[in-house]
């Protein structure tokens, strides 16, 4: 009998448990996802770490081109790269969470510092950091325009001040201690302590890999034990440019998964948006992106090495 695929599993979860009343299905939901989601981070080979709009997706795309060239397997699995592994066993299991939100945290809190000792901890970790400012409002994109309704009522489920997607306010949204700006701080510091505390671990900011692309890419590969000559690598990165990919997204090549199109006449809800490092600056008023540099300023820990921002430092566009 063939062995199911992770996405299958996770169907199956979501569908056995679709007409419990809402109570009972996140309670069933929950410690099922995540004993699904310890088993991925257990067979992966890395373990890439990351918020949501933290580059996530993007990283995984230009991974699994490189594999996908190298071993000519099918386009249309760009998005589902644990398929190239169940297809060929010698490439890389990529495993990508975020570590925080309802089942997702089965992983983080496995990976934390206080942690006892277990498997995953002695695989390669790479935390995907970004500026939390340009998280916030990608996020409150995704989350009011992308994120699907299942995955919402678990996240809400666990925030003290649940969040109406359809009628938050940006400003509202990003001012939220539970899932805007101040939670994002909060989040980049724990994992910065948890990173620390990894033997086989590194941090890659999402600014980096948008100004120089290859070179980071071929950090990353150096952490997972990969190698891939300048050409393929070169070749990856061309594929998984902000043109390119948001021409494919625009064309419906992304079927499944989460840069499936939503929502053609509407850029902002585009998986890949806007890739522009300092773009929080224009949603907000000058006294609103002034309140929100001095919260970051004055609170995340500076290893990341976005602070101290300048409150006239000019917005940076990546290529």
């Amino acid at each position: 009998m063939p062995v199911l695929s992770d996405a299958i599993k996770k169907v199956l979860v979501i569908g056995a448990t679709g007409a419990l009343p809402k109570s009972m299905r996140i309670a069933a939901r929950e410690p099922l996802l995540a004993k699904l989601e310890l088993g991925i981070a257990g067979r992966a080979d890395l373990l890439i770490i990351g918020h949501p709009k933290s580059g996530n997706t993007w990283l995984k795309a230009m991974l699994s081109r490189l594999y996908q060239v190298r071993y000519g397997l099918p386009e249309k699995l760009m998005n589902k790269s644990d398929e190239y592994s169940r297809r060929h066993p010698e490439i890389p299991r990529m495993a990508a969470t975020n570590g925080c939100y309802s089942y997702e945290s089965a992983v983080g809190k496995a990976l934390a510092a206080d942690a006892p000792d277990n498997p995953l901890k002695h695989k390669p970790v790479m935390l995907l950091a970004r500026n939390p400012l340009d998280i916030a409002v990608s996020w409150y994109m995704q989350f009011t325009k992308r994120q699907s309704a299942r995955k919402q009522e678990l996240i809400n489920h666990n925030l003290d001040n649940p969040i109406d997607r359809h009628s938050v306010e940006m400003w509202e949204f990003v001012r939220h201690s539970e899932i805007g700006l101040p939670f994002l701080i909060d989040y980049l510091n724990g994992w910065a302590r948890d990173i620390e505390a990894l033997p086989r671990a590194a941090i890659v900011r999402y600014e980096d890999l948008r100004h120089d692309t290859a070179n980071t890419l071929a950090r990353i590969l150096e952490l997972m034990g990969e190698s891939f000559s300048d050409e393929e690598i070169a070749a990856a990165v061309e594929w998984g440019s902000f043109d390119n990919l948001r021409k494919l997204e625009a064309e419906g090549f992304f079927s499944q998964g989460g840069m499936t199109l939503r929502n053609p006449k509407d850029p902002e809800s585009f998986k890949v948006r806007r890739a522009k490092v300092g773009g929080y600056r224009d949603y907000f008023s000058p006294q609103q992106v002034e309140e929100l540099e001095t919260l970051v300023n004055d609170n995340l820990s500076p290893v990341f090495g976005y602070t101290p921002i300048s409150p006239r430092a000019e917005a940076a566009t990546g290529s």
